[in-house]
């Protein structure tokens, strides 16, 4: 039996599995980089080993260091989580040559299914020969051969976008998984994103454990998901489940693993077999009761799964919550994460405790807020609340993305593709902030001194105060009087330093209020606190490029220099961030008037990238 088991992964998945096995008595290490020394799953774990000598975004694609540290630290299984090495056969093979025990599938399986061209071959399909790709073709979707999360992935609508979004797509490849191998494969425009869950023990069991659905996706990565997956007739689910099975024992495959559709026009087409453990497995958790993570140690133990499946129950969605701007190109956001809390009834899987640091190197998502409820409808709705009474202070998230994407009626009904976003998302990230949050705040920071007597007998003038909210600036004006703190339009009828109730036309509302220097979290609503009086010097020449994230400028387009002419929307400027590559392009035709930036440089948020002037016209 498993005694002590080594997590060869990071962040939220290395929490969950050392959740699970401190439920089963089983000792747990942790490893991580520099980056990661005081990161939680380090603190959970019942002890920790760090991966020397590789940069941060490189340490945990270390096989060799990986079983070195669970040999030192005495471990005798290792789990590899999902990403990083957990569909790499070679550190399977590695980890099973040491003597330990292996929570995954045979090297063979994963070999047979980790690339995604050698698992179409399988299943009788192959993909586009990349030189010989026609209009007729058009369009199609470029993909990384290994790995997953979207990382890799460009959509080509146009013949000449080709080779451009090959080489962007290789670079990226190899960048997240060290295989720079790519594919191309049709792109079919409104299809769904549909998955079945997968568990097989070695004794011939192989259960299909119902379908998921992943359409809502950004940059070809998965932002909400669900169990089942909903209105699918009964004869397309059931085929699902039987390729499902199929795939999985034309490889011999053991323990959990996903099958990957896209279904259009009422037809399954096939993608790819993840040999691995997905990060939207509590949806399926939920719907059947089970802890996949439990059930993957009981097969590598050698126990027999149950002549069937347990039955499903109810309805689960998943919202992965990422620091990120959905409004500006989903740029990653970086800073401390002051506080994390959702309501009680919902499931929180999360890396991150209070407090913590969210860096540039890895991932930006925060935590998976999964809900379950009898009908899918009761899930959409508690999901949908939780998240929006959610406590999160610290740097934006796509919080507000999330919930009206659960409420917008394409997706109540059941009718979203993985299009969604490319078609709702101006109206999902359109600013709809809380236009009393800047008198909240206000109001907040000046009840200290209107405790000591700051009214005056005659009339004054108002205190201003100024907030950026929502990418707009707001002056907010109120005054001291003998009964306490008053503002035009509303009634004061509470204010401290944490709370302010304002009463709205006979509505009283409550504000919590949380100051982190000059960054306020009025209830979900984020605020910064500017200057009274602005820096008359700062000043930024027309036509600025600012870096959008912290990151590295991995290449300049090809001939780039100052005084090149460049055209509106023409790529500039390439800058890799939380191992994805992010493209800053010319916002007009015109002269490039400066390029402070080298390839390879670090550059931090608002750092200048490149000034383009404008042509006259």
């Amino acid at each position: 039996m498993i005694q002590t088991l080594l997590v060869a992964n990071r962040g939220e998945i290395a929490c969950r599995i050392v959740r699970t096995c401190r439920e089963w008595g089983i000792r747990t290490v942790a490893v991580h980089s520099d980056a990661d020394a005081g990161a939680l799953h380090t603190r959970v774990a019942d002890t920790a080993v760090r991966l020397p000598g590789a940069a941060p975004a490189e340490t945990y694609l270390r096989g060799d260091l990986i079983v070195k540290a669970a040999l030192a630290a005495g471990a005798d299984a290792v789990h590899p989580g999902y990403g990083f090495l957990s569909e790499n056969a070679d550190f399977a093979r590695a980890v099973l040559d040491a003597g330990l025990t292996w929570i995954g599938p045979p090297p063979e399986a994963i070999e047979a299914m980790a690339s995604k061209t050698r698992a179409k071959e399988l299943m009788g399909l192959a993909p586009l020969d990349t030189a010989e790709v026609t209009e007729a073709d058009l369009p199609v979707l470029v993909k990384a051969a290994a790995g997953g999360g979207g990382r890799g992935m460009r959509i080509v609508r146009r013949l000449e976008e080709l080779s451009a979004a090959l080489e962007g797509a290789r670079a990226e490849a190899a960048s997240a998984f060290g295989d720079g191998e790519v594919f191309v494969e049709p792109y079919l425009e409104h299809g769904r994103h549909v998955e079945v869950q997968i568990l097989a023990d070695t004794h011939g069991t192989v259960w299909p454990l119902g379908t998921r659905d992943c359409s809502l996706q950004r940059r070809h990565q998965k932002v909400v998901e669900e169990a089942p997956a909903p209105g699918l007739s009964e004869g397309l689910a059931e085929e699902l489940r039987t390729l499902a099975v199929r795939a999985a024992r034309s490889v011999s495959y053991v323990g959990a693993g996903t099958v990957e559709f896209l279904v259009a026009d009422g037809r399954a087409h096939f993608l790819e077999m993840n040999t691995r453990l997905q990060v939207e497995h509590p949806v399926t958790e939920e719907v059947f009761g089970l802890d996949l993570v439990a059930e993957q140690l009981r097969v590598a133990e050698g126990h027999a799964l149950g002549k069937e499946p347990p039955r499903a129950r109810g309805h689960a969605i998943e919202a992965r919550l990422y620091a990120e701007d959905p409004a500006r190109d989903w740029a990653p956001q970086t800073g401390t994460l002051h506080r994390l809390a959702v309501p009680a009834g919902v499931r929180l899987d999360t890396g991150y405790a209070d407090g913590d640091t969210i860096g540039v190197h890895y991932d930006p998502m925060l935590a998976k807020v999964v809900a379950h409820a009898p009908t899918r409808a009761e899930a959409l709705r508690k999901l949908a609340g939780a998240l929006e009474s959610a406590v999160i202070h610290g740097p934006a998230t796509n919080r507000d993305l999330l919930v009206r994407s659960l409420r917008h009626e394409e997706f109540a009904s059941a009718r979203m593709d993985t299009g969604f976003y490319t078609r709702h998302r101006a109206d999902l990230t359109s600013p709809a902030p809380d236009p009393y949050a800047p008198l909240a705040a206000a109001l907040a920071a000046a009840h200290g001194r209107s405790r000591f007597g700051g009214w005056r007998n005659l009339a004054s003038q108002p205190q201003v105060k100024r907030y950026a909210m929502a990418g707009e600036e707001h002056e907010v004006r109120y005054r001291h009087t003998r009964e306490g703190l008053a503002a035009d339009g509303v009634r004061v009828v509470h204010a401290d330093a944490r709370v302010v109730v304002l009463d709205v036309d006979g509505v009283q509302r409550r504000f919590e209020v949380c100051a982190y220097g000059d960054q306020i979290h009025v209830n979900a609503t984020r605020l910064t606190a500017l200057p009274r009086f602005p820096d008359p010097t700062a000043h930024l020449a027309p036509g600025s490029l600012l870096a959008p994230m912290p990151g590295t400028v991995v290449r300049l387009a090809e001939g780039l220099k100052e005084g090149s002419p460049v055209e509106a929307g023409q790529p500039l400027i390439w800058l890799e961030a939380m191992k994805m590559q992010h493209q800053i392009s010319a916002p007009a035709t015109g002269t490039l008037t400066a390029l402070p930036v080298t390839a390879g440089q670090q550059v931090e948020p608002g750092t200048l990238l490149a000034v383009v002037e404008e042509l006259s016209s």
